[in-house]
């Protein structure tokens, strides 16, 4: 799966948040300044391309929907992170964020509770 630039994510999430959507609403939802209707349909139509997107015709709208989902494109994301920076070691990436993060011996308490009771 294709790493998404910057603008191409956030009409993902825009997308992802809504569910379905029509450019006006993607539009809409995308903050000031705002970049031409152009731009963004082109951003919107390279998405459908790469097979992210894909739409509904009514009358001359289309109605834009996520083929993939926000959770397959971030599994794709840390999945190439750990095997791009941390040679394929779950082990090496969790070590990095815990020591990154300054995570105390609480807080990782918590996270093995919640990884116990979601098994």
């Amino acid at each position: 799966m294709e790493k998404l630039n910057t603008k191409e994510e956030g009409i993902m999430r825009i997308i992802w948040n809504l569910g379905k959507a029509f450019m006006k609403e993607i539009t809409d939802q995308i903050p000031d300044p705002k970049p031409p209707y152009n731009t963004l349909l082109s951003t919107v139509r390279k998405l459908e391309k790469l097979g992210y997107l894909d739409y509904k015709t009514f009358g001359k709208s289309n109605q834009y929907f996520p083929i993939i989902s926000k959770e397959e494109y971030q599994k794709s994301i840390v999945t190439n992170l750990k095997n791009d920076y941390f040679g394929g070691s779950k082990k090496n990436m969790l070590s990095y964020f815990i020591k990154e993060e300054q995570l105390t011996t609480e807080e990782l308490k918590s996270i093995l509770k919640d990884l116990k009771q979601n098994k």
